[in-house]
């Protein structure tokens, strides 16, 4: 494909989703242990606008910097047009998924474009019971809770019987698969969202559901074995209360949690940064396609419509995720 062209979303200028130029770029080529995917479908995740904004959000001293221009996206699901030097075991005409070249690069593997590249290492195979919007969904927050569940909380099958894990900010993209599989490693589950998700939620298997719109949820869960918040922020210290001596909070994004207090309380702070993993990502796929996992998808935009796909982000209060369709052809 030397010489072809492609149309992308790239990014000029630092800025709100006004910066997202669909335009004619050309298509990459593979390096090695790389393949060419053409794209299907893009998912969008906080990384996407708050690169786009240059990170703005996030303290000066853990800033990553960007170089401009750059295409934003890091999941892709779709088809492998080409294999790179060195790739053996894949095939053209395979139908994969992946989050790519995560935390690398900014969290930028391109994805927002009709073909990316991407690292062998970083993609699953895609079942043909799962659609490419529903795939696109699955990659950085499906792995995100697995990682904090299987990962940095240690959990393994079975574990989590006889524990409780709260999920606040429940039904979002990480959220909504956190349920899932703390359920699928059965513990009893706790989802705090506002009132319309409730339903969603006891669809996913929660065992308890708090509208935080009308109650706090301090004044009514106790002892809680596992917190893993999506949502931090500057209040998250309100949420001590709830967990257990000898309990864990698992922060997804920056939060305010008083940390010398929580020791006091004898709660320890298990999280990490979500990395690219396609071993992870075929275990998750596999408990998709046995129906023990859903994917949630809040709305779907074509790719030459990022922008308002990102001023849906910007909205909140999301049920699953935000998906870029590609191509038009499926």
């Amino acid at each position: 494909m030397a010489g072809a062209t492609m149309m992308a979303v790239r990014v000029h200028a630092f800025g709100g989703p006004e910066e997202l130029r669909y335009e004619k770029v050309p298509v990459p080529r593979p390096g090695p242990g790389e393949v060419l995917v053409r794209v299907h479908a893009a998912g969008v995740n906080p990384p996407d606008w708050y690169g786009r904004t240059g990170f703005a959000n996030i303290p000066e001293a853990i800033r990553v910097a960007l170089s401009l221009p750059f295409t934003p996206g890091s999941d892709i699901s779709g088809e492998i047009v080409a294999l790179g030097p060195d790739v053996t075991g894949w095939s053209v005409g395979e139908a994969v998924l992946g989050l790519v070249r995560f935390p690398s690069r900014g969290g930028r593997g391109e994805g927002y474009a009709q073909y990316a590249t991407a690292p062998v290492t970083d993609l699953a195979r895609k079942p043909a019971g799962l659609d490419h919007v529903r795939a696109a969904g699955v990659p950085m927050a499906g792995l995100t809770a697995y990682q904090f569940l299987y990962d940095h909380l240690g959990l393994g099958p079975g574990d989590g019987k006889g524990r409780t894990v709260l999920v606040n900010g429940a039904a979002g993209g990480v959220g909504h698969f956190t349920v899932q599989l703390a359920k699928v490693l059965g513990a009893e589950v706790v989802g705090v969202a506002s009132t319309r998700h409730r339903e969603f939620l006891a669809g996913l298997g929660a065992d308890r559901f708090v509208d935080y719109t009308a109650t706090p949820v301090e004044d009514v869960v106790r002892d809680v074995d596992h917190l893993v918040d999506t949502v931090g922020g500057p209040d998250a210290h309100r949420l001590l209360p709830v967990v257990r001596r000898g309990g864990t909070i698992s922060p997804v994004f920056l939060g305010e949690y008083h940390r010398e207090r929580a020791q006091r309380l004898g709660i320890d702070f298990r999280s990490g940064q979500v990395h690219s993993d396609g071993a992870q990502l075929a275990e998750l796929v596999g408990l998709i396609d046995q129906g023990l996992v859903q994917v949630g998808v809040d709305s779907v935009f074509p790719l030459a419509r990022a922008a308002e796909a990102h001023q849906r982000a910007e909205r909140g209060h999301l049920q699953g995720k935000i998906v870029l369709r590609v191509a038009e052809d499926w």
